[in-house]
């Protein structure tokens, strides 16, 4: 949801099409710089989910620039104090969960092995975790498509990077599905998709899934591309989304659509996942 015209505003928009669980993008996703919030903005951002209180949980998306990968001295400083800064302005707004990609192996640093990124990774979290010892925020780790020498496509992946945080309190993932599908991970029939989460559990554990991005994909399983496509209208279908709405397992886990189009096509793509909830 947009916070244009103030944070606070994503929550309204978010009812006004039925949302029971919104992201937002707390800071300027295409910059370093962001200035840092204004109390007016903190209190009407808390007053308004208190008043609109049955959109729960909210979830922020971190900056598309932020890579604790980066082998650059000043890079990876910059990415360091965007996260912190991200993780302060979610902990203000006591917003529980701060989403993020894991990381890219830079094309300059090809030779740069996975685990060696994945501990360097785990190794800025840790820092970050121990820097707002005091915050409640939970950072989720996004899986991906593996789109070039991305990282966490793998359900090994987010297996070593969450043995490395040391608060396991503080670390969850954020299940993609367009993603996921793209990685290479089919679930459009009922075996296989129960098959996928049996995966899930035994590698990384079903206490650690925290949220779902929900989109479709309009490319094959296994491309590694990541394209995002509306609900059913993709490679993935509705089938597969009606296994994921009905599992009692995942029932108070948020969804989130990141859909084309945006905010015109968010309330048809929502309303599509309802109909597919089985009537008790």
């Amino acid at each position: 949801m947009s916070v244009s015209g103030g944070k606070h505003l994503a929550l309204i928009r978010g009812k006004e099409i039925g949302c029971e669980s919104i992201q937002v993008f707390i800071r300027n996703v295409r910059s370093w710089s962001s200035k840092p919030l204004e109390q007016v903005d903190i209190n009407n951002f808390l007053e308004k989910k208190e008043e609109i209180n049955e959109i729960w949980p909210i979830i922020t998306h971190n900056s598309y620039l932020i890579n604790l990968a980066s082998q650059e001295t000043e890079k990876l400083e910059k990415s360091y104090n965007a996260m912190l800064d991200e993780l302060t302005k979610a902990e203000q707004l006591k917003i529980p969960y701060a989403n993020m990609h894991p990381g890219v192996i830079p094309k300059e640093n090809e030779g740069l092995s996975s685990k060696e990124a994945m501990n360097q990774i785990t190794d800025q979290l840790n820092k970050l975790i121990t820097a707002t010892k005091d915050a409640k925020v939970i950072i989720l780790l996004e899986t991906t498509a593996g789109q070039g020498k991305g990282l966490g496509h793998k359900f090994e992946h987010m297996k070593y990077m969450i043995d490395k945080i040391k608060n396991k309190q503080r670390i969850g993932v954020c299940f993609d599905t367009a993603h996921s599908f793209a990685a290479g991970y089919d679930f459009t029939s009922k075996k296989k998709f129960d098959a996928l989460w049996e995966s899930f559990d035994d590698i990384i554990g079903l206490k650690y899934l925290k949220a779902f991005h929900l989109n479709d994909t309009d490319k094959g399983c296994g491309s590694r591309v990541d394209r995002h496509a509306h609900i059913g209208k993709g490679k993935i279908g509705k089938e597969a989304f009606g296994f994921l709405v009905n599992d009692e397992r995942f029932k108070d886990l948020p969804g989130i659509l990141e859909t084309p189009e945006g905010d015109k096509m968010f309330e048809k793509n929502l309303n599509f996942l309802k109909s597919l909830r089985k009537k008790e």
